[in-house]
Parts: C-alpha cells; sequence; structure tokens
C-alpha cells in the first residue's frame, strides 16, 4: 500500500530491518513511514527530504524489484514459459501492469523464451522421457506456448515419431523382459499407445524391439556360460 504524504518531510533515519538484512525502513520526520528494497533507497540520505511524488516512485521501483526477485527465485527451480511467470505473479497478488513490467524484462534479459522452452522441452523429453510428437505438442500447449513456436521447435529438433517409440520403447521394454511375446506385445503396445503412439507406429516397431529383447536376453546367456 501506498505511503500518502500531503506535504515534503524530512528522511530523519535510515535503518535496517532485522529480519530482512536487504530492506531498509524509512524515518520521516521522526516517525515510520514506509520500507524499501536496500537497492532502491541506496540514493536516499539522513536529512534529505522527500515528497509524495518521490514516495510513489520509489515504492512503484520497489514493488517492481520485489516482483523480479520473486521471478528469478521461481526460475531458479526450473526455467518457465510466459503463461507460467505470468500465473505465478498473478497469483502472487501483482496488479496485471506490474507484471507486464516483469514480464518485459525477463524477455528483454531472455530468462523468459517460449521458443527456447519448446526447444530445451522436446530435447529433454526426447533424451530421458520419449513420446510422440503430438503428446509432447499437447504438453507445451499447456504451458502456454504459442503454436507457431512449437512448430519451429518441432522443425528444428527434427523428430520422428517411429524413432520416438523406439526409443521410449527400449526404455519401457526392461519392464516386460520375463513375458512372452504376446502378452509383452500387449503391455508394451499399451504402454506406448499411453506415450501418444499411433496403433499403425506401436504396430511398426514392436517386432523390432521383441528382436532387440531376445537379441539382449541371448549376449547376456552367452556372458553367463562363458
Amino acid at each position: 500500500m501506498a505511503f500518502l504524504i500531503t506535504m515534503a518531510k524530512l528522511i530523519t533515519e535510515i535503518q535496517s530491518q532485522q529480519r530482512n538484512r536487504n530492506r531498509v525502513n524509512i524515518y520521516l520526520d521522526g516517525e515510520y513511514a514506509f520500507s524499501l528494497d536496500r537497492m532502491t533507497a541506496a540514493w536516499l540520505t539522513i536529512g534529505r527530504q522527500i515528497d509524495t511524488s518521490e514516495i510513489a516512485r520509489l515504492q512503484q521501483k520497489d514493488e517492481l524489484e520485489i516482483a523480479l526477485r520473486r521471478s528469478l527465485h521461481f526460475l531458479s527451480i526450473r526455467a518457465r514459459t510466459e503463461k507460467e511467470m505470468t500465473t505465478y505473479l498473478d497469483k502472487k497478488g501483482y496488479e496485471p501492469a506490474l507484471i507486464e513490467r516483469v514480464i518485459a524484462r525477463l524477455k528483454e534479459e531472455k530468462l523468459v523464451d517460449d521458443l527456447d522452452f519448446a526447444q530445451n522441452w522436446l530435447d529433454s523429453r526426447q533424451r530421458f522421457h520419449p513420446r510422440s510428437k503430438s503428446l509432447m505438442k499437447l504438453e507445451l500447449r499447456q504451458k502456454g506456448v504459442a503454436d507457431d513456436e512449437i512448430e519451429q521447435a518441432l522443425q528444428s529438433s527434427n523428430l520422428d515419431d517411429l524413432d520416438l517409440a523406439m526409443d521410449a520403447g527400449r526404455k519401457l521394454s526392461r519392464r516386460y523382459q520375463n513375458l512372452e511375446k504376446t502378452e509383452y506385445d500387449r503391455k508394451l503396445g499399451a504402454a506406448l499407445q499411453r506415450r501418444g503412439f499411433s496403433y499403425g507406429i506401436v504396430r511398426e516397431c514392436l517386432p523390432s524391439l521383441w528382436g532387440e529383447k531376445l537379441e539382449t536376453i541371448g549376449v547376456e546367456k552367452r556372458k553367463w556360460s562363458n
């Protein structure tokens, strides 16, 4: 809440907060008036006069700095889309105009970049949790990435659903190593379809995955026999 005064007052004390050393309390004419981030208050000095408009400007800047700091902490956990960041700041109670300023600053610093987010998301999915392109598209849309940026990321990643299904199948196949072929195909096929792959893609890759399974078992047997 902005602190309102009707005339210029004298800064009589600038005191560090005990619980947050990054903030200072400002006293005007001997009474506590408001607090500011230490960097925002850096140019203030005891004995300086300050009026209502200056206080309003300082508090707006202070609110922006707090919102930016919170945003950076949110980003330190993992990368975020513009939509995710906007939703986060909205839940923190910030006004739309301030959120726009924060987002603009983050985009300017390349800390929020939906195209880069989409490319990294696809790369991570491909390496660790392969799934179909259609399912990855849906995931990115849910995170607020625009369709044109999703398509651009997909084109640059040059992903192929059959290759993705084979990668996913190799990771999932370990769960079904002891099954006979019919049950192996049924369970692995269902798992791949849950990853978003079409029936045609699943049917195409299952024989190869079964063959790789048999080859792996054969190699292991040869090792033990030696």
